[in-house]
């Protein structure tokens, strides 16, 4: 059980040095039983009180890595069931499934395809970041050494077989891959194979109860980095799993469900299995597992993991400043936007379909869209004038012609007064920005 707010206090040396960063050892004590601090920020704490505070101070979901170099894998350490709480920090780990039963030019061919399902969003790149191998016997260990030597993508090796998972780890433990899965018939030679290779462990039982007490006999084995596996499969199963374990483990610091959680997302086609996966990533999974997933069913899977694990007070945002799409010149258009990430690539995007290269005035609003930055005054006619004159325009188009989102057409009269710029009324949405520079903006070229 999470020991109170008092009862770590009385280990604590009292003396409210403020070492720790916190005025007292009472308020720091008060954090550590909140997990909003660790013991190891508090520079006098004795080794006996580390002892005895050791269960408070571990996060009561424990972070797990996958993989032993830049591309490894980290899940689990989350704090708080809502990201409007705080936000979500290690984003869902997903992985696509390859047989070892596979000739190799099949293999190696699945494998290439998994390394290549990856996209630009909103600038930031959204990919693919573990690959699942199944087998048995000999085959699994071959499979796992090719992938290893192909790819840097971490391992899920997926048998129940412990010699094969042996075998298969003498080629590949040096790259710490997940073992799936320890279950209640063979945890007792898995857990010590664990352990022997310095690798996470998965456990897989049928309900929670039956899990919780995997999970502690697994610990009790050895085997102290577990992802839990509920056995669930239908999606009403796998949600109330999936918060139950999350509860338990934030609510009620249940320690035997305080580790992250794998999903297999296994449907009929490709479009189920991403929809399986987005409710999966969208309620704690910290792995998914897909078998048929194809690139193009991958996008929004990945789209969903992005926006889920983004922290909703902090936007994605770009520098203000000048940017250009294609070969913009003197004659080119100029148009003034926000410097929220979602609006600034759909304008990018509506442009280059436009075939009209083009300047693009990015004024920073704190990373919020058009109408939300004027509503706050974030992206008025002084601050629009300003950037126009600091992005130095001037120098790059000699028309003096401005192009201002439609939301925002009231600011035209006193914006070109303030800059001196004729400014042109666009359209209201992205999505009319091919149609008006194909013919609003020729016609007043």
């Amino acid at each position: 059980m999470a020991l109170t707010g008092l009862e770590i206090y009385k280990h604590l040396p009292k003396t409210n040095c403020r070492d720790c960063g916190v005025p007292t050892c009472l308020a720091f004590a008060m954090k550590l039983a909140q997990k909003q601090a660790t013991l190891d920020q508090c520079p006098h704490a004795t080794d006996e009180a580390k002892a005895a505070l050791e269960g408070a101070a571990q996060p009561p979901i424990k972070l797990i890595s996958i993989g032993a170099d830049e591309k490894k894998v980290e899940l689990g350490n989350e704090t708080v069931l809502f990201r409007h709480e705080e936000t979500f920090h290690h984003p869902t780990g997903i992985a696509v499934m390859v047989d070892a039963s596979m000739a190799e030019a099949e293999l190696l061919d699945r494998v290439r395809k998994i390394g290549e399902m990856a996209f630009e969003r909103v600038g930031q790149n959204i990919a693919v970041n573990l690959i699942a191998l199944r087998g048995e016997g000999a085959a699994l260990a071959e499979a796992a050494a090719k992938i290893t030597q192909n790819s840097p993508l971490p391992l899920i090796l997926i048998s129940e077989d412990a010699g094969a998972l042996e075998k298969a780890l003498e080629k590949c433990g040096a790259k710490k891959p997940l073992i799936y899965a320890a279950t209640e018939q063979n945890v007792e030679q898995l857990a010590p194979l664990a352990k022997k290779f310095s690798c996470p462990l998965a456990i897989k039982a049928e309900g929670l109860e039956a899990l919780a007490a995997l999970s502690e006999k697994a610990q009790s084995l050895g085997a102290a980095d577990l992802v839990l596996d509920s056995g669930a499969r239908e999606p009403v199963e796998v949600l109330a799993h999936q918060t139950s374990i999350r509860r338990a483990a934030l609510r009620k610091k249940f320690r035997a469900f305080g580790f992250p959680t794998i999903c297999l997302a296994t449907g009929k086609d490709a479009s189920e299995e991403a929809l399986l996966a987005s409710q999966f990533i969208a309620k704690y999974a910290g792995i998914v597992v897909l078998d048929k997933a194809e690139l193009w069913s991958l996008l929004p899977v990945l789209t969903a993991r992005q926006n889920i694990y983004t922290d909703p007070q902090k936007p994605i945002q770009i520098a203000e400043g000048l940017y250009q799409i294609g070969t913009p010149d003197e004659n080119s258009p100029v148009l003034v936007t926000t410097n929220f990430s979602l609006t600034y690539f759909t304008v990018e995007g509506d442009v280059e379909a436009s075939k009209v290269s083009s300047w693009v005035v990015v004024v920073n609003t704190e990373g919020t869209s058009v109408l939300t930055a004027w509503a706050s005054d974030k992206f008025n006619a002084e601050i629009i004038a300003e950037n126009i004159k600091k992005a130095g325009v001037d120098e790059k188009a000699k028309h003096r012609k401005i192009i201002i989102p439609g939301y925002v057409a009231v600011l035209s009269g006193k914006l070109e007064e303030l800059s001196g710029w004729k400014i042109m009324v666009g359209p209201r949405e992205s999505s009319g920005i091919p149609s008006y520079l194909r013919n609003e903006w020729q016609a007043a070229a």
